[in-house]
């Protein structure tokens, strides 16, 4: 999947004449695919709130811990579905669909309310993280102790046994269930009955396997839920930097626009070259490729006229 990234420009005249530029040379030159990213006005007391203390120690914190169990859910994802990982990983892990969430980004106002102080929405996203990393720390632990168990076993019974499960993803089960556990029964699978909202299926496997193959079913279920309720927490955080660094460069009062850009290694220098040149003069200093930032860590590494934050997919 082709990386994002999310920048943001002043809407002055200077600058909008040269956002048009830019769809205009996208169009042109097929550099990337771009669409609106619509942040609600976050609240903002004072600057020095935002550039000291608390927030953005916080910050700098949450982002990087957000972005590691990003990384390692898959990761365990995939040893417990090892037969079927590419498959699944393209069409079905993430019961977020990452380009569409991204691309149609809408701000969920009900989890992260706007009119919370900036320090109160990443203490949210936080919370959220350590819930996930405590709770994945005992469903892991339960899980592979249990398999460790179950390994030391000799499989010496001939004895079948068929569970029932409720699936709302057929092709998703169909990929995944003989790699649930190796002593799956192949094509043993079989649809029983079917509703608007999902079906039940059929499976065959050894008994000795029965609590193995139930214990990584609901596994692997969590995974994939956690793994989406950490991608749009990361998201929002991507967001609220954007808004912040916005603040920061811009002033106040807010009035930026922010746009997702979508690109790949073939286009993404030539992309670069082009939002400097259209943007240089939002900083004289963009000439300089690395300089200083005001909240270590939370602006992009590498400096430009433009805020540029990016989003990167490469996991998949």
């Amino acid at each position: 999947m082709a990386d994002f990234w999310l920048i943001s420009v002043p809407l002055d005249k200077t600058t909008s004449a040269s956002v048009e530029k830019l769809k205009r040379a996208i169009t042109k030159t097929q550099l990337c695919s771009n669409w609106k990213f619509s942040i609600p006005d976050l609240k903002v007391r004072f600057l020095p709130h935002i550039s000291q203390g608390y927030f953005s120690s916080c910050y700098f914190v949450i982002l990087p811990a957000v972005w590691c169990w990003i990384c390692v859910v898959p990761l365990h994802f995939c040893h417990c579905c090892t037969r079927v990982l590419k498959p699944l990983l393209k069409l079905v892990f993430f019961s977020v669909n990452m380009m569409k969430y991204v691309t149609k980004f809408q701000w969920d106002t009900a989890k992260y309310p706007p009119a919370l102080p900036l320090s109160s929405l990443v203490d949210i996203i936080g919370k959220e993280v350590l819930q996930v990393e405590t709770e994945f720390k005992s469903r892991a632990s339960a899980y592979y102790s249990l398999k460790a168990n179950l390994e030391h076993k000799l499989n010496n019974s001939g004895y079948l046994t068929t569970l029932l499960v409720v699936v709302n993803r057929y092709l998703q089960w169909e990929r995944s269930y003989e790699s649930l556990s190796q002593f799956v029964v192949p094509g043993s699978s079989r649809k029983l009955f079917e509703d608007g909202e999902g079906g039940i299926f059929s499976v065959t496997l050894f008994k000795r396997v029965e609590c193995e193959f139930k214990a990584k079913e609901i596994f692997v279920r969590w995974l994939m839920v956690n793994f989406s309720q950490l991608f749009i927490a990361w998201i929002h955080l991507k967001a609220i930097g954007v808004f912040v660094e916005s603040v920061l460069r811009y002033g106040l009062p807010v009035n930026y626009q922010a746009l997702l850009l979508q690109t790949d290694k073939k286009h993404s220098k030539k992309l670069r070259d082009t939002l400097s040149s259209l943007f240089k003069h939002l900083d004289p200093t963009d000439s300089l490729k690395y300089v200083s930032c005001d909240i270590p860590g939370l602006c992009q590494e590498e400096y430009s006229s433009y805020i540029c934050f990016p989003i990167n997919t490469s996991m998949l």
